[in-house]
């Protein structure tokens, strides 16, 4: 699959952090973990930055115990439950994504989904729609590969590999589909990577903490505690990383997320990064400020029953 060349001068134009009020949409495997859901309430908790325009739920596997369909199919399930607590009906907002991880790195899946980023990305808009993902990237592979012009109009952030610098790529997210992985990097879209290793695990919390500064809030604070204390049978000095925040906190203020240019890597048959300076730039998270996080993060969900306008 040939995709459009996009020139270099403005896809470092689009790689730099937003300021005000931006468009996106967010594509999670929401019922894979606990993460995803406090991503799904941050993002739509900040309506005077983020204007989120879809939910999409992504394929995820685990073991032999559940399949991409399945886990797509529970994702979907999952978002609807944290919009119920937070009033918000789903209807036209919530689409299902892919049953299956991509077969081949020219062969989408096609899925209302990726159609739907395929339409929103095409339509008039004044910037580029930002696309969230925090789970295996196969919904937005997808979409490039039916409609790659859309490269001109999207920027793609997602949580996926360990830093560029770390001795192997492989981590949840991306070992889920290396194809999918591998149509973003070779695209020449504009990417942001946000990395696991030493960068989004820095944002860890406890259920003490939970308990004291969200727990008894609100219908969605009760919910968000229940699953994070039903995570685990042991809490005593136990912290749990919600992984997935850190995308929504990049898009709502780039310094909590300090990310440098660098060139986008090949990915490996062994399942490792390989640098080559002369490919296309993209932008790489380096760290998390955990505490400014969770800050605004603790303060949202706080104040999630409370009217929100949409004006800064």
């Amino acid at each position: 699959m040939a995709f459009p060349e996009l020139a270099e001068a403005l896809r470092i134009e689009r790689l730099t952090p937003p300021t005000g009020r931006v468009s996106m949409v967010l594509d999670t495997d929401t019922a894979n973990e606990i993460d995803d859901q406090f991503a799904v309430a941050y993002a739509l908790l900040a309506p005077e930055r983020l204007e989120v325009e879809a939910l999409y739920a992504a394929p995820f596997s685990i073991t032999d115990s559940v399949g991409p369909e399945e886990g797509m199919e529970r994702s979907y399930e999952e978002i609807v439950r944290v919009l119920d607590r937070m009033g918000r009906s789903p209807e036209g907002f919530v689409l299902k994504g892919s049953r299956g991880y991509l077969p081949a790195a020219d062969r989408p899946v096609i899925s209302p989904a990726a159609e739907d980023l395929v339409e929103r990305a095409l339509a008039p808009r004044e910037g580029p729609l930002y696309v969230l993902a925090i789970g295996a990237i196969t919904n937005v592979a997808s979409a490039l590969l039916m409609a790659p012009e859309i490269i001109e109009r999207v920027v793609v952030v997602w949580l996926g590999g360990h830093p560029h610098s770390w001795h192997t790529a492989i981590e949840f997210n991306l070992h889920q589909d290396l194809h999918a992985v591998r149509v973003i990097l070779d695209s020449g879209v504009p990417f942001v990577q946000i990395p696991c290793k030493n960068v989004s695990e820095h944002l860890t919390t406890t259920l003490a903490e939970l308990e004291a500064h969200i727990a008894g809030r609100n219908p969605l604070c009760d919910y968000l505690c229940e699953i994070f204390r039903n995570h685990s049978d042991d809490h005593f000095a136990w912290a749990k990383v919600l992984w997935d925040i850190s995308g929504v906190a990049w898009l709502l203020d780039a310094s909590w997320v300090p990310s440098v240019l660098t060139h986008s890597p090949l990915l490996t048959e062994m399942g490792t990064w390989s640098l080559d300076r002369s490919r296309h730039f993209i932008r790489e998270a380096v760290h998390c400020n955990r505490n400014a996080i969770f800050g605004d993060l603790f303060r949202r969900l706080a104040r999630a029953d409370e009217p929100r306008g949409t004006e800064e």
